[in-house]
């Protein structure tokens, strides 16, 4: 039996037992917030139970390193569609301790690709035509600096809103606590009606 078909056998349950009720909510967040955090799977259900959010109180984005990489990327597209569309208020980019990104080695990268079948000459056309894959493969050193940077890089975006908060936090994947990085609020500006 092969993962997907266990899956798939799960969900026909899942489904017929009607359990996906309890999880019933709206598109929109409850809390108005969205929160761009790491993939890494220590959060999926850490990250929530430290912050006492329940399934629908907030949009969650997911990326590698919690990183906005391009100011017109799809993370960048996904934060200003939850703030302009979907109700959010807030936005909360949460990195980790310990995280993967951190120890990026694009080399390495590059051999296991290579390792999996793509054509070595292939990395040479990529940078002929412009493409800096080390750069675009490239985690960081320092996670705070990181969650800064990605900060600064939301608060700072012409389309954002300026009154919406972008807060910083980086959390520890062992307990669950959350240090503040960039407080917001005190960097929101207020408009005068």
């Amino acid at each position: 039996m092969t993962l997907l078909s266990t899956i798939l056998e799960h969900n026909d349950q899942f489904v017929s037992e009607h359990q996906y009720e309890k999880f019933a909510t709206t598109k929109f967040p409850n809390k108005r917030i969205v929160i761009l955090t790491c993939m890494d799977t220590r959060l999926t259900e850490l990250l929530p139970s430290a912050m006492n959010l329940k399934n629908g109180d907030a949009k969650i984005v997911k990326s590698a390193g919690a990183l906005v990489a391009h100011p017109f990327g799809s993370i960048m597209r996904s934060l200003l569609i939850a703030i302009y569309e979907l109700q959010a208020d807030e936005v909360y980019i949460i990195g980790h301790y310990d995280c993967g990104m951190s120890s990026i080695d694009t080399d390495s990268i590059v051999d296991k690709m290579v390792a999996r079948g793509i054509d070595r000459d292939l990395f040479k056309t990529l940078a002929y035509s412009g493409v800096d894959l080390k750069g675009w493969l490239h985690g960081f050193k320092d996670v705070t600096a990181s969650v800064k940077q990605s900060v600064d890089a939301v608060r700072n975006h012409p389309l954002m809103d300026k009154t919406v908060p972008v807060h910083g936090l980086v959390m520890h994947p062992d307990t669950g606590k959350l240090d503040v990085i960039e407080d917001g609020y005190s960097e929101t500006t207020v408009q005068n009606d």
